[in-house]
């Protein structure tokens, strides 16, 4: 038809998913990685092979050494991306940096590849929740931004992830992530052998809602090791769920994604990109 009805039909539909500033930007192709750097399982059809563990995997001290290593390198990469945020700087460039930095590690970036998953990072800015696509998108002075970088080495993954400011951030920004960031640290301090799991989402809802957040419920923590996505779900909520108690040998991310205001979502067409209902920002670590 030539009267544009279905184009404005559709432009209206696709900014219901939109509800803050940001939009998708253009991506750049795939990043390769070298053939000789091990991958994970998943990586050619982005399906992981592993069987679903029915709990925590108890690992060994030679695995937990791996771990550790992984660890180290994911945190090592992430610093170099989080040195290089500044206003003007695209979120394409900063996942270059990661991809670079992994690779000439000897890991590989366990995000690329992974259910489908395009680049080595996910870089979530303002009211991105998470899983934010890295593209041609500019950092501007006053975001927040979340950096997630995991990596693959020695057979196992390391998960971390850092909120950074982008130069001069206001009162209420500052505010949130310093609550998220103090939420997450009481949380790793709860930790112990013999504790319910149950127990981190208790100690971040007690710290953050009365600061007046909310908690986003439909994405959690979980378990890491050879699986980069394995049992237990780490809840960052005050819940009952039995996921047993920690023991020695248990690896597991705790990530609390913490809201200014709602914690519904909205997730974008490209079925990754999740974000705030209400447009207002969101910071995790």
């Amino acid at each position: 038809r030539g009267d544009g009805k279905p184009l404005s039909m559709f432009r209206r539909l696709m900014g219901q998913q939109f509800s803050g500033r940001l939009r998708p930007g253009k991506r750049s192709p795939p990043r390769a990685v070298p053939a000789h750097i091990a991958r994970p399982d998943y990586v050619g059809d982005g399906k992981p092979k592993h069987v679903r563990m029915p709990g925590p995997e108890v690992k060994d001290e030679d695995t937990i050494a791996a771990m550790r290593d992984a660890a180290r390198i994911s945190r090592e990469v992430l610093d170099c991306a989080v040195a290089a945020v500044r206003p003007g700087i695209t979120t394409d460039e900063l996942d270059a940096i990661v991809h670079a930095e992994a690779v000439g590690k000897g890991a590989y970036p366990s995000p690329l590849g992974y259910m489908g998953f395009p680049k080595a990072a996910a870089i979530s800015i303002n009211e991105v929740i998470c899983h934010g696509i890295p593209d041609d998108t500019q950092l501007q002075e006053g975001d927040v931004v979340n950096i997630d970088v995991s990596c693959f080495y020695g057979g196992v993954h390391g998960d971390l992830s850092e909120m950074v400011l982008v130069g001069d951030v206001d009162r209420a920004g500052r505010e949130l992530v310093k609550a998220t960031y103090d939420a997450w640290q009481a949380s790793i301090h709860a930790c112990g052998p013999g504790v319910p799991y149950s127990e981190i989402g208790r100690v971040i809802e007690g710290l953050v809602r009365p600061q007046g957040y909310t908690i986003v419920k439909q994405f959690c923590g979980h378990g890491i090791g050879s699986v980069f996505h394995a049992p237990p779900n780490i809840l960052h909520y005050a819940n009952s769920a039995d996921y047993g108690l920690m023991l020695p040998g248990h690896t597991f991310t705790i990530e609390p994604m913490i809201n200014e205001g709602t914690p519904d979502w909205k997730e974008w067409p490209d079925k990754w990109t999740v974000v705030t209902a209400d447009g207002r920002r969101s910071a995790q670590f």
